[in-house]
């Protein structure tokens, strides 16, 4: 964006980024086979409908997609009071000993998480919360107690050796989206992860990724399409509708990203191919290039980029997409780096340039929501076209819905 760009942004109705979303539309749970679900396709004006299994046929055969790895944990939790009230924890994102949720899983003994509590007036302040679990045959008292009470700040302890991971296992269910309106079944423990989940710590679904099974993986080898892998704990601010009508007043909530070093070497080398699977991949990515923006610029070590970061700058104040990942890679030479670990709150709307990103696989979001502004940044107005082909081929909306392949128009 020019100098104008806060006018521009701020000119941005939430009401232009609204539709009607009908309950039935609404898938409430997966097909039996996660890869024939509909894809629609979309690339310079032009529509198509077909089945995911056949998304191979739709790349570029030197395409590079980019994965989240992240796995959902159990984080929601219930304790019942003396009283027979139940108190409901929903875990956000550790505070101490570490806020770096890989390491968060491995703690032992005790922990501090920020959460959201259902029923908080049902429990005051230096009361305790208590629950017995088993695992592996081992009886363990879990205690819940306040470290901050006006922060939702709660410190779990626990009197064995076991991992704060066996703990959530044992302790909490998937905390399946609130827009689906049931509750959490067996079944879900298995279909809302992704085939290829690996980091634990995230509380929703990367969901576009629940489409690919080993079937679309070998068809994507076959033509010698590459991957990588990234790390984005999606949080449940994910979420969370825009409820102020000028949408850059909407707080975005800061997630935390994982970079491998051998990822920032793929990118450098296959930059102009790469297509994000979902939403989280695509803001990971570009909250990478803002980054390398950052370290060029001298501004900070650290990696943390602020919602509204990327607008302000003149085109020709910004590195190239190259520059800024070697620039990354080069810090991470010089500080013996084999990973970084940052947070971004990035909040892309239309007016925003994508720097890596070429196209995108997600599903079909909620009306009036961050994704819905991140759809219309990279298609343009053609997202209420793309959302009305949907609707009018019965296309299944949301997490467990179908998907499409949508091409930027900067491509």
């Amino acid at each position: 964006m020019k100098d104008n760009w806060l006018d521009q942004a701020e000119s941005l109705r939430l009401s232009d980024f609204v539709y009607d979303l009908p309950d039935e539309k609404i898938a409430k749970y997966p097909l039996p086979q996660r890869d024939q679900s509909k894809l629609l396709v979309y690339k310079s004006g032009n529509l198509s409908h077909e089945t995911f299994s056949q998304l191979p046929s739709f790349l570029p055969s030197d395409s590079f997609l980019v994965f989240n790895n992240t796995r959902v944990i159990p984080a929601r939790a219930y304790f019942k009071k003396n009283t027979g009230a139940i108190i409901e924890l929903l875990m956000l994102h550790p505070e101490r000993p570490t806020r770096i949720i890989n390491d968060a899983m491995l703690v032992e003994n005790s922990c501090v998480w920020e959460c959201m509590i259902g029923n908080k007036k049902r429990w005051k302040s230096g009361d305790s919360l208590t629950v017995n679990l088993v695992i592996d045959g081992t009886a363990i008292l879990l205690r819940a107690e306040y470290e901050d009470y006006e922060r939702n700040l709660v410190r779990l302890s626990w009197d064995s050796g076991h991992i704060f991971l066996d703990i959530v296992k044992a302790l909490g269910e998937i905390p399946l989206p609130p827009y689906l309106h049931r509750d959490t079944e067996e079944k879900d423990k298995e279909t809302y992860q992704t085939v290829y989940a690996k980091q634990d710590g995230a509380v929703a679904a990367p969901t576009a990724g629940l489409h690919f099974t080993e079937k679309v993986f070998e068809a994507l080898d076959q033509k010698n399409i590459k991957r990588g892998f990234l790390t984005l704990h999606v949080g449940a601010g994910t979420f969370q509708p825009i409820k102020v009508d000028t949408v850059t007043g909407h707080r975005m909530h800061a997630e935390q990203v994982v970079f491998k070093k051998e990822l920032i070497n793929a990118l450098i080398t296959n930059v102009d191919r790469v297509v994000a699977v979902g939403t989280t991949s695509l803001r990971s990515l570009e909250s990478l290039y803002w980054y390398g923006v950052k370290l060029l610029r001298l501004e900070a070590s650290d990696f943390f980029i602020e919602k509204l970061y990327p607008y302000p700058f003149e085109e020709q104040e910004l590195p190239s997409a190259v520059e800024s990942l070697r620039a990354i890679a080069d810090y991470m030479d010089s500080n013996s780096l084999s990973e970084i670990v940052g947070e971004t709150e990035i909040f892309i709307f239309p007016g925003y340039r994508f720097r890596i990103c070429k196209g995108l696989i997600t599903n079909f979001h909620q009306p009036g929501s961050t994704l819905i502004l991140l759809v219309a940044a990279l298609v343009g107005e053609n997202w209420k076209r793309i959302y009305n082909e949907a609707f009018a081929n019965n296309y299944r909306f949301l997490s467990y819905g179908d998907s499409s392949l949508l091409w930027g128009e900067q491509v």
